[in-house]
């Protein structure tokens, strides 16, 4: 019973220092897909002159995973012809603080609001703030995510040592 116990307990420690890790990690790579949101924008608008949801839906696989379901959100929300709802374009995206949902949420509103240089200007803009974004979450994953796992791994072997 003891070590059933202690397996548990372990395996409960690892689990939350999982979880963090994971948080960070997810939030590191939010933001950088973000910036490579941009950059597309940046280059096909510029050069091909594309339309917002060709972009965006020609990304890839990868960086649709990592924009947490904000890209279809976005979409949705063109093909309904809605205006942009705060709500429902974070919709099952918990890990971001209010002033980054703010900034977020006002890059996509300007997306095809204004002419060509104009929105490129936008764009480059934006792209800055989301590069110190995403600079700041790299640290941050640097610093609490790895933290999370050394601390679970310690708890749970402080826990093996106390009950044996």
């Amino acid at each position: 019973m003891k070590i059933v116990l202690m397996i548990v307990l372990s395996a409960v420690c690892l689990f939350f220092g999982g979880r963090f890790y994971f948080k960070y990690k997810r939030r590191k790579n939010f933001f950088e897909a973000l910036v490579y949101l941009c950059q597309k924008f940046d280059v096909e608008i510029n050069f091909s002159r594309e339309r917002v949801q060709n972009i965006i839906s020609s990304l890839d696989d990868k960086i649709k995973q990592a924009l947490c379901g904000l890209d279809k959100n976005f979409l949705s929300t063109l093909e309904a012809k809605e205006s942009l709802d705060k709500s429902k374009l974070f919709e099952k995206i918990v890990f971001l603080s209010e002033d980054e949902q703010n900034s977020i949420f006002l890059f996509f509103k300007s997306l095809g609001r204004s002419d060509m240089e104009n929105q490129l200007k936008e764009i480059k803009n934006f792209e800055s703030k989301f590069n110190d974004f995403s600079s700041a979450s790299n640290v941050e994953f640097k610093k609490y995510g790895k933290l999370s796992i050394k601390l679970a791994v310690v708890a749970s072997l402080m826990i093996v040592v106390i009950f044996l």
